[in-house]
C-alpha cells in the first residue's frame, strides 16, 4: 500500500482521516508517522502556537475551506450567542456540502461539494450550487431526477448508522431533512476546537 499520495500524506500529517474514505485509515494505521519522519524517530515538539496552527490546518483540511473562509466563520462564531469553538462547529457541520456528506449521499467531502457545484441537489426545491451555503431546521434537501440514480445513491440505507441524529433521512425518496441544529455532544470529537479559539484570540 503506498503512502505517499497527496491526500494520504496530509492525513498523516495532520493524524486524522481528513477526507473519508477507509483507505486512509488504514495507511495511518501502518504508517502512523508524519511524512518524512521515520517509524523510530523522536516526534518534534511543537510550541503552543505549533498546536494551534496545525489544528487550525487540520480543520480547514478536513471541510475543504479556504483561510478567508474559516477567518469569517470564526469571527461570524464569535458575534454568536453561545460558546465560540462550539459556534464555529456548528457552522462547519452545517455546510450543505458536510450536510450531504454526513447523510451519505457522497462518500467524501471532495465528492459531495462537486455535486453541488454540478447542481445535482435542491434546496427547499431550488437548485443550488453553492457548497457552502448554510442550511438551518426546516430544511429539505432532495435529489435532481436526473441524479437520481447515480451508484453513490443506491446504497443510502445500508449507510444510515452513521448519520448524525439532527438530521433524517429518507432513503426511499433520497432526501434529507434537518430536524434541528446539532447540539455540542455530536460536534466533530477529532477536533481540539480551543486550540482554534486560541490562535484567532492571539
Amino acid at each position: 500500500m503506498r503512502y505517499t499520495g497527496p491526500k494520504a500524506r496530509l492525513c498523516r500529517r495532520e493524524g486524522v482521516n481528513l477526507f473519508g474514505p477507509e483507505k486512509y485509515t488504514k495507511i495511518m494505521q501502518r504508517r502512523n508517522s508524519a511524512p518524512g519522519a521515520t517509524a523510530t524517530a523522536r516526534p518534534k515538539k511543537l510550541s503552543e502556537f505549533g498546536k494551534q496552527l496545525r489544528e487550525k490546518q487540520k480543520v480547514k483540511r478536513m471541510y475543504g475551506i479556504s483561510e478567508k473562509q474559516f477567518r469569517k466563520y470564526f469571527q461570524k462564531a464569535a458575534r454568536s450567542k453561545g460558546v465560540t469553538g462550539n459556534r464555529l462547529l456548528q457552522l462547519l457541520e452545517l455546510r450543505i456540502d458536510n450536510v450531504l456528506f454526513r447523510a451519505g449521499f457522497a462518500l467524501t467531502r471532495p465528492q459531495s461539494r462537486q455535486f453541488v457545484s454540478h447542481r445535482q441537489f435542491l434546496l427547499n426545491g431550488k437548485r443550488v450550487d453553492v457548497p457552502s451555503i448554510f442550511v438551518k431546521p426546516g430544511d429539505v434537501i432532495s435529489v435532481r431526477d436526473r441524479f437520481d440514480n447515480n451508484p453513490v445513491l443506491t446504497n443510502l440505507s445500508d449507510r444510515q448508522k452513521f448519520v448524525p441524529q439532527w438530521m433524517q433521512v429518507d432513503p426511499s425518496k433520497k432526501t434529507i431533512t434537518i430536524t434541528r441544529l446539532p447540539e455540542n455532544t455530536e460536534l466533530e470529537a477529532a477536533i481540539a476546537i480551543h486550540l482554534i479559539v486560541e490562535f484567532y484570540s492571539r
